[in-house]
């Protein structure tokens, strides 16, 4: 269960400025055990690379975004089914006091080798606004900041905010309002990368 401290944090944070950094959101067991799982998909072949646009637009682009995932799916893995609890209670959280209508949240497994960046966008598509809050986990113990591999984040005010990938390290924003990149490393970097979603039209 997470900290209501936590949860207070975040979405007072996206009340005020649209994103939110949290340290040690999950236990460090439950942390450790989904790089293990990240790490046993990749081995086993089941991450593929991602691609850019959706539906019968999407296409693979590795000079746009260079990682390859997996979609989480309730049942896969005890570590995974915690891990969708967690976010469901602060999807509960910020519903209850920004009132966004979040239905449900969506996650991936996200692997980017070494060299592997994904260039400046927004999480929203243009035909699709059910995507309205981004969530990215980190899976990377002991990160060093000249590793590289940050995310960094283009703020409202004309500045950029960079999160190292630290494993323990949440960072929440609207997606429709925050521009970013992940910037490339030199060691492999693991995340889970989320959206909550409100309905629309054509709810799959």
């Amino acid at each position: 269960m997470t900290s209501d401290i936590s949860l207070a944090c975040i979405v007072d944070d996206l009340a005020t400025r649209g994103w939110s950094q949290q340290k040690l959101f999950v236990p460090q067991s439950l942390t450790l055990a989904l790089a293990d799982e990240c790490r046993r998909r990749a081995g086993q072949g089941a991450l593929a690379p991602a691609g850019v646009g959706r539906g019968e637009a999407q296409q693979i682009s590795e000079g746009i975004r260079g990682d390859r995932i997996q979609w989480l799916e309730p049942g896969q893995a005890a570590c995974c089914d915690q891990y969708l609890a967690l976010f469901d209670e602060l999807r509960l959280a910020i519903n209850r006091s920004l009132y966004l209508g979040l239905e449900d949240y969506e996650s991936h497994f996200a692997l980017y080798p070494p060299g592997a960046f994904y260039q400046k966008h927004l999480d929203r598509f243009r035909d699709d606004d059910r995507r309205a809050v981004s969530a990215v986990f980190y899976l990377n113990p002991d990160w060093q900041a000249e590793q590289g591999g940050a995310l960094r984040l283009y703020l409202a005010d004309g500045s950029t905010h960079d999160v190292l990938p630290e494993a323990g390290t949440l960072v929440v924003f609207l997606s429709a309002d925050l521009p970013h990149e992940v910037l490339p490393a030199t060691r492999e970097r693991l995340s889970l990368t989320g959206w909550f979603r409100r309905r629309g039209e054509g709810l799959w």
